[in-house]
This record gives C-alpha cells, sequence and structure tokens, in this order.
C-alpha cells in the first residue's frame, strides 16, 4: 500500500498546469455545497487510462461523498482534494522520487494538511493506478477503486497502518467512507 511519505503544498491551479503539461484530461470536477460546506473534488484521468465515463462519474461522486463525510466529521467548512488515475509507469515514477520505491504501487498520497504551508481547506492529492488495481481486484475493478480512495484519504486524513491498532483504526474510518459513499440520501459524518 501506500503511505503519505512527502507532502508538496500544491495549489490547484499548479495541479492543473502540471497535469496539461503531462497530458492528463480533467475528467470531472464535483464541487458539492451546503450550509456552511463546501468540498470540491478533482478527477483527472491520465492518458491511456481506459475507464468507461459512467465509471469515472461514479466514482467522482463517491470521493466527493467521502471526502464530504470527512469534512462533516472534522467540523470543517470544506475539504479539496485532488484524485489522479494512472497507470503503472507514472505511479512507479512516483514512488521512486518521493517514496524511494522503485517499483509500482496501488495508491499514493500526498498530504497537504502537514508542513508551514499547509491550507486548511485542501486534504490533498491521491494517486491511483488503474493498471495495479485490476491486478489486484478481487470483486471488480470499481470496488477496488473504492477501496484504494478510500485508503487514500484515511492517509491524508492523518490515519497510518505502522502498527495492527492503527490498521484496524484506519481500515475503520475507510469503511465508514466507503459506507457513507454508497448511502443516498444526505451526507452524514464518517
Amino acid at each position: 500500500m501506500s503511505g503519505r511519505e512527502r507532502s508538496e503544498p500544491l495549489r490547484t491551479a499548479e495541479r492543473f498546469a502540471r497535469r496539461s503539461r503531462r497530458g492528463a484530461r480533467p475528467a470531472a470536477g464535483w464541487p458539492v455545497s451546503g450550509p456552511n460546506l463546501s468540498v470540491s473534488v478533482d478527477l483527472v484521468v491520465d492518458e491511456g487510462v481506459a475507464l468507461a465515463a459512467a465509471t469515472r462519474r461514479r466514482l467522482a461522486v463517491e470521493v466527493t461523498r467521502m471526502a464530504r463525510a470527512a469534512a462533516r466529521a472534522a467540523g470543517r467548512r470544506d475539504y479539496e482534494v485532488s484524485l489522479r488515475l494512472t497507470r503503472d509507469p507514472e505511479i512507479r515514477a512516483l514512488n521512486r522520487d518521493y517514496r524511494g520505491k522503485d517499483r509500482p504501487t496501488d495508491v499514493l498520497a500526498f498530504a497537504q494538511q502537514e508542513g508551514p504551508a499547509a491550507a486548511a481547506d485542501v486534504l490533498g492529492d491521491l494517486v491511483i493506478s488503474v493498471d495495479t488495481a485490476r491486478r489486484q481486484a478481487k470483486r471488480g475493478l470499481y470496488p477496488e477503486l473504492l477501496h484504494l480512495a478510500s485508503h487514500g484519504l484515511c492517509h491524508l486524513l492523518g490515519y497510518d497502518h505502522r502498527t495492527d491498532a492503527e490498521e484496524r483504526e484506519m481500515d475503520a474510518r475507510a469503511a465508514a467512507l466507503r459506507a457513507e459513499a454508497r448511502r443516498r440520501g444526505r451526507v452524514r459524518p464518517a
């Protein structure tokens, strides 16, 4: 799995500028607003990633619901999360450059809540390898992508899994976020 090994303060405009230079294309931007709440999940799908438009939309909606549930649980007004879907060569390069591990991984989380330049409303960036997710998927690709997104979101929220106790706590939070993503109706804290 991945870790919140390194934090780079990136603002939305900088992230999209970097993506456009890489040939990535925005798939969806899903701002969600409500009383005292504004959540934005920017979904970017890299060139060459084969994923149906309906799957992209569903993932963007459900990751937005997870981010919104996390914001509500923290009493936050808003959160911003960037989700990039990529392939193994790209995530391998990121894993090598930021974690010193020269191999593909399934998900990387770059937390923005840490460090001196942290912006309270920017949770961070998630990068998921669709290639690795396909290989790992036991119940289909979509459930695996949602699992990886919830796992990465937990890292952005400060969870880790260095010990069995930490892993149980993180897994429980990720499961609660996924349950809230699938539930219909108004988003509740999770």
